[in-house]
């Protein structure tokens, strides 16, 4: 086994440190999400934990760790007699991104049903994790149906496998580590705060610091026996303290004014639930038994609340993390009232923050990113130029042909799109899929190496063949010919791309800003489904691609945002851009099936017959049976159903801006299986 870097030996990282010593002195407090950039000792610190964490006692020969002297009594392994335990370092059990559902639960022991004919429990991670740690490097990438056992176990402490005639229940607590880089993906929310805290991580930004990183990194790669042996000493007294403020812990007094000043901080910031409340009230004490006390202090409050509430404050996937530390700072004042002692000054402070109160916790910088409220100063409203003529010529705005952009409107949540037929493509939230994960639908033959064997249905095959095989035991005889692949169906992501119309007809303020809004709607429903996005817009004379497809939901946000408007209108040439970009995707990702939502008014200007060249391209997308909703942006007293057209050229379905907030829209491109004939296709859904 190599030796792991030394945890003391890590440079910076006050608060990433901090978090996960805590958790290792009360796992109650819930765990750690780490976040930040690549190469910023993520991986590293929480693999350096694992040596620092105290031994376990399990009894002898148990496979689930179970504690000698309150077994779980429905062990598998059970029923366990009272006796000594045996003691070993605590696990640190790593979570691939693809693990299979098997590998993460457990699972029948298919050797021995197949050999000896019996049933037999064989233990996944959760149960290799229990009373350790459980890490998941990329947490943000795990498939959903990974993710949905996760919440099952940390939120009832066990995990629950019922499957393929095996009905097993073990005790599964463990402290929960993941790290991901935000670039990728965010997390799904229901995970996010199964979290008990969270930080931000980033490269130093001074030198001295990052030659620091470098001299230490590489004094560890040439010889990483000695670089830990110079660490031992300080690893030493880490792993002390640890077990000295778990043996104070249960003397910590967590008094009823810290406990009103967490209150009021978890009510100030509107945060969803009362497990906020609770982390923070674990995570002060863990705090307090860190630093030597016996006592909470206004100080832990306030480190326990820049810890385990920036990620529950959050109310989209755009919202930047981090908490408004002055407006901390007010409400702990408000509600730091007296406590049980009176106050020997009078001044109403409580000598709560007394000199050395800290007791070594690091310093308490502010989070980055935090910084003034961008929506603070909106400006006023100018009156819309560049709108259309009732004949639909479009008049160009005073003063020049493009526009500031607009302000997207507040986002709502929409109906699903989804894309009709069986796909094969990455896991997700979206179409119906053929997955590797999902639930069984029935069995096959395997068409090569075999993956998901199906049991029962191997079994059934071989059943009818074991007196002319010879069988004369409890096992089966099973031959190539009977095993069965299990055939499942789940939920796949699909390429969302988004073709958006930011031409002058489009520049009304007021109207731009609702259609911002609509599609930054949507690229929240993208988000919450595991999607890919991209970001095509036309105007003037031609169409960029102004996000190529990305897992990146946040970096379309922002270029939505700064998006600009003026000019003609190019349909044609926005449309075939899509179909550029859909067919360089489709030879980096052909399971990935695309969606293709244009938001438009659906005028077309600019060059000869822009009309026609608008039909053409519309039909060539769906010449090749690209999956297609038109949001229609057309608004005012005159309509002339243009984007109702558009999409029957497309062979979608449109939906006006209206239509897609209300409640009542069912289906959309879903529905496109029940739609038949040029009349259907271009229908409004109600």
């Amino acid at each position: 086994m190599s030796t792991p870097y030394p945890f003391t030996a890590l440079v910076g990282q006050d608060d990433l440190r901090l978090a996960l010593l805590l958790n290792a002195v009360s796992p109650a407090v819930g765990g750690v999400l780490v976040r930040g950039e690549k190469g910023t000792a993520k991986s590293t610190a929480v693999r350096a934990l694992s040596a620092l964490m105290p031994e376990v006692e399990v009894v002898a020969g148990c496979r689930f760790s179970c504690a000698p002297g309150t077994p779980d009594p429905a062990c598998p392994d059970g029923p366990h007699e009272s006796g000594p335990g045996t003691p070993r370092a605590a696990r640190m059990v790593e979570l691939p991104v693809g693990a299979s559902e098997d590998r993460l639960v457990g699972a029948l022991d298919i050797e021995r049903a197949l050999a000896e004919g019996v049933k037999a429990f064989e233990p996944g991670l959760l149960a290799d994790a229990h009373r350790g740690i459980l890490y998941v490097d990329e947490v943000n990438l795990l498939h959903d149906h990974l993710v949905d056992l996760l919440l099952d176990a940390a939120a009832m402490g066990a995990s629950y496998v019922e499957r393929e005639g095996v009905s097993v229940r073990h005790a599964a607590r463990f402290l929960l580590v993941g790290t991901m880089n935000p670039e990728e993906g965010e997390l799904r929310p229901q995970l996010l705060d199964r979290f008990g805290l969270t930080v931000e991580v980033a490269a130093s930004r001074e030198p001295d610091q990052r030659v620091e990183v470098v001299k230490r990194r590489l004094a560890y790669d040439d010889d990483p026996e000695g670089f830990a042996g110079k660490w031992e000493q300080e690893e030493s007294a880490v792993r002390a303290r640890i077990v000295a403020a778990r043996d104070l812990l249960p003397s910590v007094r967590l008094g009823d004014a810290a406990l009103r000043q967490i209150a009021a901080t978890c009510a100030a910031f509107e945060v969803d639930g009362m497990r906020a409340d609770i982390v923070m009230a674990r995570t002060a004490t863990a705090l307090a038994a860190w630093a030597g006390r016996t006592d909470v202090l206004a100080e832990d409050v306030r480190q326990a609340a820049l810890l385990a509430l920036p990620h529950r404050r959050r109310r989209n996937p755009f919202d930047a993390p981090g908490l408004d530390e002055d407006k901390l700072d007010d409400t702990l004042e408000e509600f730091g009232g007296q406590d049980d002692e009176p106050d020997p000054d009078g001044d109403g402070d409580g000598g709560g923050d007394g000199p050395g109160g800290g007791g070594g916790q690091p310093p308490q910088d502010a989070p980055e990113g935090d910084g003034p409220d961008a929506g603070g100063d909106q400006a006023a409203d100018i009156p819309a130029q560049g709108e259309p003529s009732d004949s639909g010529e479009q008049r160009a705005p005073a003063g020049g042909g493009e526009q500031a952009a607009a302000r997207a409107s507040e986002p709502f949540r929409t109906k699903m799109l989804s894309v009709p037929g069986l796909g094969e493509g990455a896991a997700g939230r979206r179409s119906r899929a053929r997955t590797e994960h999902g639930r069984t639908t029935g069995a096959r033959r395997p068409r090569g190496a075999l993956t998901k064997l199906h049991l029962a249905a191997t079994v059934q095959a071989a059943a009818p063949h074991q007196r002319a095989r010879g069988r004369s035991g409890p096992g089966l005889v099973v031959r190539r010919d009977d095993l069965r692949q299990a055939t499942r169906e789940g939920r796949e992501g699909n390429l969302v791309l988004f073709v958006v119309d930011a031409s002058g007809s489009m520049a009304a303020r007021q109207r731009m800003s609702a259609v911002k809004g609509a599609v930054l709607s949507l690229l929240l429903d993208a988000y919450q489904r595991r999607d890919k996005v991209g970001l095509v817009t036309f105007r003037g004379s031609a169409a960029d691609v102004a996000l190529p497809p990305t897992s990146s939901v946040d970096a379309a946000a922002v270029r939505l945002e700064s998006l600009p408007t003026g000019g003609r209108t190019p349909l044609s040439a926005g449309l075939l851009k899509a179909h550029d970009v859909l067919r360089v995707e489709r030879l980096r990702d052909p399971a990935r099936r695309p969606l293709v939502v244009v938001v438009t008014d659906g005028r077309a200007t600019g060059g000869p017959e822009p009309v026609a060249l608008a039909g053409r391209a519309a039909r060539l997308l769906a010449a090749e049976g690209t999956a297609s909703v038109v949001v229609d942006c057309e608004s005012g007293p005159v309509r002339l159903g243009l984007a109702g057209q558009l999409a029957g050229e497309l062979g979608g379905t449109a939906v006006t801006l209206d239509e897609l907030r209300a409640d009542s829209i069912a289906g959309l491109v879903k529905e496109f299986r029940h739609m038949q004939g040029p009349q259907s296709n271009s229908r409004r859904v109600a």
